[in-house]
Order: C-alpha cells, then sequence, then structure tokens
C-alpha cells in the first residue's frame, strides 16, 4: 500500500495534523483516557496531572515495553504536552485540539532538538495518528511496513 505523507517542518518542529468528525471533547478523550489511549498507542498508569509522571506501555513495539514520560501541560479539552527521556533522547511533544460545529482538528507536534532523525519520526507519527483515527472510525489497524522505509525521503527531503 502506498501511502501520502502529511507532516510539515516548521523550523525543527514535527507537525502533523488529522481532523476528526467529532466534538473536541471525544477526541481528547481518545487522547487521555486509558481505556482509549490502549486501542491505538497504549495503556497508561500513574499521576495524570500537570508535573505528573506517568508510564505508557507501548503496545506497537518489539516487546510492548512501558516508557516513563511526565505530562508538562493538561489544558481539558484543548492541550495536552508530554515529554520523556530514554534511550533514543529527549522527546517533547504536544497535541493540541480545535473544534467547532463537531469537527475537530488534532495539531500533533513533535518539538526536536534537531532535525537529523525526522526520517524515523515521520513514519512512525504518521502510522501512530493513521492508527488513532481506525480506533475511532473502526477501520483496520495500519501496518507499520507501509510507512516505514517508504516515507523515510520524504521527511529527510524537509532538512
Amino acid at each position: 500500500m502506498t501511502l501520502t505523507p502529511t507532516g510539515r517542518l516548521l523550523g525543527r518542529d514535527l507537525v502533523l495534523t488529522r481532523t476528526f468528525r467529532a466534538p473536541v471533547e471525544d477526541v481528547w478523550a481518545s487522547l487521555t483516557e486509558s481505556d482509549r489511549t490502549a486501542r491505538w498507542y497504549g495503556p497508561w498508569r500513574g499521576d495524570a496531572a500537570p508535573g505528573g509522571k506517568i508510564e505508557v506501555q507501548l503496545v506497537q513495539e518489539e516487546g510492548q515495553p512501558w516508557e516513563a514520560m511526565t505530562i508538562d501541560a493538561c489544558e481539558p479539552p484543548h492541550r495536552l504536552a508530554l515529554s520523556a527521556v530514554n534511550d533514543y533522547g529527549s522527546w517533547h511533544l504536544s497535541l493540541e485540539l480545535t473544534g467547532s460545529a463537531g469537527v475537530t482538528e488534532l495539531r500533533f507536534t513533535q518539538h526536536l532538538t534537531d532535525t537529523e532523525g525526522v526520517g524515523e519520526f515521520g513514519p512512525g507519527w504518521e502510522f501512530y495518528l493513521d492508527a488513532l483515527v481506525a480506533s475511532r472510525e473502526g477501520g483496520p489497524a495500519p501496518v507499520f511496513d507501509d510507512y516505514y522505509p517508504s516515507m523515510k525521503a520524504y521527511y529527510e527531503a524537509l532538512r
């Protein structure tokens, strides 16, 4: 299957968007309620408050590891910011929702320290965001091999 990448690089911010025919509160729940995040990314546990520490199980990754994250900001139902430090570096993510007339746009941003890994990050986030769409619409789950390495060149060219 051939998919078209959607991400943009704005400075050192990798930005991807998705649009949902649903109220902003419902999309917010898909991003913040553990039973709903489990459907597309992984369940989480911990202190769900600004400054709180959570662990997210990465169910799409080999071994389904648990990843420690910090909630940097939580402004329901419009803004969630998370950060993590792991073997692959520092991660700073923000998810912003805007809604009107039953349609909600999700703007996902990975704030990069440099653009060197964008060829790997972009396809990964495309996959996860499409998994979110599939989980909400009841469609088939995406297959990571459809995203990587086929989208790598597109994202590297954004640098």
